[in-house]
């Protein structure tokens, strides 16, 4: 459950007083969250989701009544953050092909893994890596990879060839994965190009829903975000001073990007969105300010431990004046459009302050003919890291129970609802219309499968570019309207 942030004692200043001296009311909008009550979506309230999707059902569901629907959605919420384990091994083969922290090896991509396995340097890589994750000294990505070895019986320490194998193993199933999910991907273009729908950009078929939930996560949805509340305030849906109340719904763990063009691991590890939706609404002027009775407050919806004890521990430094920082590198060579550049160059600055990054590793300096990585980092201010208020929420199959008053003018969820099939994108985004006031919006680059007459739509599209020379570098978030 969310917890609440208590100051003060008695005959010491009130509560209320000291919030509003310190952060002003932003926060205490975010602490009221605290007090909802988190729950289970009942069966009344999903009863219209099983009976459109009813041909889709699983069989624990199959006439569903009350009782089956708890037994089967308490059953799936353990089984949805079961996936996050698998996408913890993700993350260390990513970390084996792509890490610099472990290893002076050149990183390695998908397409050029079978020269690197001839050539000596995958075995390298994982001579290196399990090496790291014997003396991690204090690295904290091969320190929470050993704890995560250890808990599946694998202990790094105990030397002799197990951990190699496992580390080889899971490589081996990361590169079935990927070719299945390319496969996927392919038929939904050749669906997407039948039909010539412009909203099939959205459809990305639930590419991941077989797949361990990962946390890796880059910058690109945040410019994605960026451009739909910019599209959003131009056409008129969103106006000036709107946006108080915003949820960000699984805002990742940027431990190593699967990506290596944002593959990175030579800094600490950050969450982003939660702190760019802020700076975003801020710059384009649909924040409520700090000084408004329900100042802007960012609630972050996670069912990953890792992130939720991640941002308390900021915000407990933010409690101290201290600030949180985020490293922004940048791939010169690869190309971005000029309006990516400029949202990159101008990120964090309505939510904090341009500091010192930290220097890349020189392996950066020596590839892409030596233009290396450009970088930048921000630090957040501590009122808007307290602004941002974790809670544990499975969007899948849970909602906060909110007062009418204290639902959510904003609602985002990018490279979520691709790790779920129909029927659970289905369930979530009826809770997400559940927590939405009227004529609220969820923003999302899936699409999801809406109910014939129900309560939340999809009123429109934004489709946005990376890079202008490609046109196949684009993505798209589509905005569900609450009724």
């Amino acid at each position: 459950m969310t917890r609440l942030i208590c100051f003060g004692g008695p005959g010491k200043i009130s509560h209320v007083g000291l919030l509003k001296t310190i952060i002003g009311a932003g926060l205490l909008a975010a602490l009221a969250f605290g007090a909802a009550e988190r729950g289970f979506a009942s069966f009344a309230d999903v009863k219209a989701v099983l009976d459109a999707h009813r041909n889709q059902l699983p069989s624990e569901l199959k006439d569903a009544d009350e009782a089956k629907w708890t037994a089967w959605s308490r059953q799936q919420d353990k089984a949805i953050r079961g996936r996050l384990r698998q996408g913890e091994l993700d993350s260390m083969v990513n970390l084996l092909l792509f890490g610099t922290s472990f290893t002076r090896e050149p990183r390695v991509r998908i397409e050029d893994i079978t020269e690197a396995a001839k050539s000596g340097v995958v075995r390298a890589r994982v001579d290196d890596l399990v090496a790291g994750l014997r003396n991690p000294a204090g690295n904290e990505r091969l320190i929470f990879l050993n704890g995560l070895l250890k808990g599946i019986g694998v202990n790094p320490e105990a030397g002799g060839p197990e951990t190699g194998v496992f580390i080889y193993n899971n490589l081996l199933r990361v590169l079935k994965e990927d070719q299945s999910i390319r496969q996927r991907a392919a038929e939904a273009v050749r669906e997407t190009q039948k039909t010539g729908d412009p909203a099939s950009l959205l459809d990305r078929s639930s590419l991941f829903r077989d797949r361990g939930v990962s946390l890796d996560t880059s910058i690109l949805p945040d410019f994605l975000i960026e451009q739909t509340l910019r599209d959003l305030t131009q056409k008129g849906v969103l106006r000036e001073g709107q946006v108080a109340r915003v949820a960000v719904v699984g805002p990742g763990l940027d431990f190593i990007d699967k990506n290596q063009e944002s593959g990175y691991d030579y800094y600490p590890q950050q969450t982003v969105q939660p702190f760019a939706v802020y700076d975003s609404l801020v710059r384009l002027g649909l924040a409520k300010t700090a000084a408004a009775p329900d100042g802007l407050s960012v609630s972050v919806f996670d069912i990953s431990s890792r992130v939720i004890d991640h941002l308390q521990r900021a915000r407990a430094r933010a409690m101290k004046d201290v600030g949180y920082v985020i490293q922004l590198p940048r791939d010169i060579s690869r190309p971005w459009s000029p309006a990516l550049v400029a949202y990159w160059r101008a990120f964090g600055d309505h939510a904090g302050a341009e500091v010192a990054p930290i220097r890349p590793p020189e392996v950066f300096q020596a590839i892409n003919s030596g233009k290396g990585l450009e970088t930048r980092a921000v630090q957040i201010r501590p009122g808007v890291v307290l602004a941002c208020q974790p809670s544990d929420l499975n969007i899948v199959l849970e909602r906060l129970n909110l007062a009418p008053a204290d639902r959510f003018d904003l609602i985002i969820g990018t490279n979520i609802f691709v790790y779920y099939d129909a029927f659970e994108q289905a369930l979530a985004l009826q809770n997400a219309g559940a927590m939405l006031k009227p004529g609220g919006l969820l923003l999302t680059n899936d699409r999801l499968p809406e109910l014939s007459g129900g309560p939340i739509r999809l009123a429109g599209m934004t489709t946005v570019i990376y890079d202008e020379h490609d046109p196949t570098a684009r993505g798209a978030v589509g905005w569900y309207r609450k009724q």
